[in-house]
């Protein structure tokens, strides 16, 4: 009787973990959006939110919880119990505000538990039409000539919008005002207002206003040209040389997130990208689909947070 009592509670611890996964979800889950509403990470959240619901037959609630650079909303999920019901929809930020601010109330790495990689886009280097420069050259002849006159929005101060217009400072020699906002969306209203005159954008945003004539297009900022606008020049052949700062995307969990869970959300998140309308919507937004899972999402955040740790150390750009 023994013997069998053990081998029905090792059957039991066995089957533990797989009983966890299919009774999950057991409430509404929320994907949190460490940024305002209108951005690229919202409108991705939301695009998933919907589909996951019809597969988890619970409700998906995106919730907004920006501030400073992202890190309020990553704060609030690395304290939420990880149990699979609080999730990061978070941009690549997450690991290089971490590198940007001496004192953190989280570890981007070790608090969260990843889970996919979903997005990646380079930015867009954009100018309002008032500015007057027609192209890269221009616009660093401008610089130049007006040292720190001209200003230079951001959706944040640790964002990837706001890190790679120091890398640029840096690599291009020049000076300019950096302007933060608290988010994309309000960084972008000031440009197509004229209140900021330049901005290393999201494409999601400015993708559209380029081709409706409200923004000037310079320059991308990734390996290669961007898929949706392959007649603008990447700053690596404008002059310089591997120059690579694209934004990518992914899903979170706090730290402690158990596997069962975190292999049923990976499965239906690669479910959800690879459906063709939804690389619809991601192409439609600039986006391109990626398709990384929990080890080599766990890999590029490593060695994401190495590379920018050093770079905002050699620019001497490090924030309390």
């Amino acid at each position: 009787m023994i013997r069998i009592g053990r081998r029905v509670a090792l059957g039991a611890a066995f089957l533990a973990p797989a009983a966890r996964a299919q009774a999950w979800p057991l409430r509404p889950v929320r994907l949190v959006v460490p940024f305002p509403p209108g951005g690229p990470a919202d409108a991705l959240a939301r695009l998933l939110a919907e589909r996951l619901a019809e597969g988890w037959g619970q409700p998906v609630v995106v919730e907004n919880r920006g501030g400073a650079g992202g890190n309020i909303g990553a704060e609030a999920v690395a304290r939420a119990a990880p149990d699979g019901h609080t999730l990061l929809v978070c941009a690549s930020s997450h690991v290089q505000g971490a590198a940007l601010y001496t004192r953190l109330a989280f570890d981007p790495v070790r608090d969260f538990t990843p889970v996919a990689q979903l997005a990646y886009y380079s930015l867009v280097l954009v100018l309002h039409p008032s500015v007057p420069a027609a192209d890269l050259a221009g616009f660093e002849a401008l610089l130049r000539a007006h040292p720190g006159q001209v200003t230079v929005a951001s959706a944040g101060i640790g964002t990837p919008t706001h890190l790679t217009a120091e890398l640029f400072r840096s690599r291009a020699g020049v000076e300019f005002t950096h302007v933060p906002f608290g988010g994309a969306a309000p960084a972008h209203a000031a440009l197509l207002g004229g209140q900021v005159q330049a901005m290393f954008h999201n494409p999601v945003m400015a993708v559209p206003a380029v081709q409706a004539g409200r923004l000037h297009a310079l320059a991308t900022t990734g390996a290669a040209r961007a898929l949706a606008l392959p007649d603008v020049p990447t700053l690596a052949e404008s002059g310089y040389p591997g120059f690579d700062s694209g934004t990518w995307y992914a899903v979170l969990g706090p730290a402690g997130l158990p596997a069962p869970v975190v292999a049923r959300i990976e499965a239906d998140l690669r479910r959800i990208v690879a459906l063709p309308a939804v690389r619809e919507r991601l192409a439609a937004q600039s986006m391109e689909p990626r398709d990384l899972g929990p080890d080599r999402l766990a890999a590029v955040m490593r060695d994401e947070l190495a590379r920018w740790t050093e770079v905002i150390q050699r620019l001497g750009i490090r924030q309390d």
